[in-house]
């Protein structure tokens, strides 16, 4: 009966922990009409990837009981500050993006693919966003997903410390998006859109509905309940 009652009081004690999953999230459709980021290995916007993506990820939240704020989905945000202001009293920020290469590396970009995740260390709660990244990354494994490290590479532009190679995720600590958040703040490369067979296989329905779920899956996973400026 001891045994029992010592049971009950653990599990009692775990269920709060395990209830507090994330409950409110902006996500951020990275770039903008003006400033539209990379261009596709077939001349498309990196923010119309963005922005559907983005779409994809808000509607699985809520079906997964999230509230959502979406945020830049009209392209016309200017100030990059002016995303984290509009984030304020979300417990996490989720900012969509797709990828490319450093300039040199663009007539072999076929050899890259993958995600990557971004977190900085100057957010005011960066190891709760590692805890969310790592969630995130898990859950995009778990769909098949595998990550890109040419990030990393010691070379002008990247030269990104690995916070989890196994996962694909980076610091990038002056990130503005990533550093002024005022909550737990992931950027979520999904793929890398320079490739032209990376490209053709993110335009497919079924593969960005995959990768929705599989981020939304990842970021209820989140226990960012602390995470009170």
């Amino acid at each position: 009966m001891k045994l029992c009652w010592s049971l009950t009081l653990l599990l009692g004690l775990a269920v709060p922990a395990l209830a507090q999953s994330v409950q409110t999230v902006a996500v951020d459709v990275g770039h903008s009409l003006q400033a539209s980021g990379a261009r596709s290995a077939s001349g498309q916007t990196e923010f119309s990837f963005n922005r559907r993506m983005a779409l994809l990820l808000a509607e699985q939240l809520r079906e997964r009981g999230v509230e959502v704020q979406l945020i830049g989905a009209a392209g016309d945000i200017r100030q990059l500050s002016e995303r984290t202001q509009l984030a304020q009293g979300r417990q996490l920020l989720l900012s969509v993006h797709h990828d490319s290469v450093q300039p040199q590396y663009l007539s072999e970009a076929g050899r890259f693919q993958g995600y990557s995740l971004f977190i900085s260390r100057k957010n005011p709660f960066a190891e709760l966003s590692l805890a969310c990244a790592r969630q995130i990354a898990l859950s995009l494994q778990e769909a098949g997903e595998r990550p890109t490290l040419h990030h990393a590479e010691a070379i002008a532009g990247e030269n990104r410390p690995l916070a989890d190679a196994a996962l694909g995720i980076y610091w990038f600590d002056d990130l503005v998006v990533l550093k002024t958040a005022t909550q737990p703040a992931v950027l979520v490369e999904h793929g890398v859109i320079v490739n032209p067979a990376e490209e053709a296989r993110l335009a497919q329905p079924a593969v960005t509905l995959k990768l929705a779920r599989a981020v939304a899956a990842g970021a209820v996973r989140c226990q960012p309940a602390a995470a009170t400026p």
